[in-house]
């Protein structure tokens, strides 16, 4: 009786720790043109970019931040780059960060949730518009 209690309350406090960890790994964007990582520091939730389809350009160079709005970042490999920033878990998404996009240099509002068949949907919104896109697990 004494393990059974134990591995309910094992069950009951672990689970949101769980929960909030599913997002934790390498994820494929949707146009399967780059692989981003995912993982927690202290508490929140980030993600960087771990794999391009084209990581240089013809001459071999790696490709650079060239569009980020602040200078003091432009010339930053992409390869490397934090492109989802301080998430936090609450009711079963993560929202509250900002996700940066080096095409066009823009960083948005950002929320990230599971669908029912475990892809990560990221949703960028700017006013009132918004985009969302599927990415599912990587190996």
């Amino acid at each position: 009786m004494r393990n059974i209690l134990t591995y309910f309350l094992l069950v009951i406090f672990a689970s949101p720790s769980i929960a909030q960890n599913q997002i934790v790994g390498k994820w494929l964007s949707q146009d399967k043109q780059a692989v981003t990582e995912i993982f927690e520091h202290e508490g929140k939730y980030f993600g960087k970019i771990n794999w391009l389809k084209n990581p240089s350009d013809a001459n071999g160079i790696p490709f650079k931040d060239t569009e980020n709005n602040d200078k003091t970042k432009q010339g930053q490999p992409i390869m490397g780059l934090t492109v989802l920033k301080e998430m936090v878990f609450q009711n079963n998404e993560w929202k509250g960060g900002i996700a940066y996009d080096p095409k066009s240099g823009k960083s948005f509002s950002c929320k990230l949730w599971l669908d029912d068949n475990n892809n990560l949907k990221v949703r960028g919104y700017w006013g009132l518009f918004n985009h969302t896109e599927t990415w599912t697990k990587s190996n």
